[in-house]
């Protein structure tokens, strides 16, 4: 089992930025993969940035390419994502997610563990 708690969300303007955390715990082999999700009102669970743990590789979806980083602290057990230059359409509550195998680029669907969310509003 794993249990994921993330941190970290709040209200920005555009262009501002907001680190994300997620706090881990539990079974380290259930968490070969870990990503950022997003969900907006009205619209479908989407990927944001994955990272493969033991390697430290890392994918990025399209929305988050150049503007956001994923990385991890493996002694603190913690996920983050760095958002800088963020827009109103980056808001949406944002999920951290855990999977024990597979391509980490898999769909969210694939992800067997999942966070709370915290929520990051944009305002123009």
């Amino acid at each position: 089992q794993v249990q994921l708690v993330e941190s970290g969300g709040g209200s920005v303007q555009t262009g501002g930025s907001l680190r994300l955390s997620c706090a881990a715990t539990g079974d380290i082999y259930e968490r070969y993969c870990m990503g950022w999700f997003r969900q907006a009102p009205g619209k479908e669970r989407e990927g944001v940035a994955v990272i493969w743990t033991g390697a430290g590789s890392t994918y990025y979806y399209e929305s988050a390419k150049g503007r956001f980083t994923i990385s991890q602290d493996n002694a603190k057990n913690t996920l983050y994502l760095q958002m800088n230059s963020l827009k109103p359409e980056d808001t949406a509550m944002y999920y951290c997610a855990a999977a024990p195998s597979g391509f980490c680029g898999d769909p969210w669907i694939s992800y067997k563990y999942w966070g709370q969310g915290t929520q990051v509003t944009v305002s123009s």
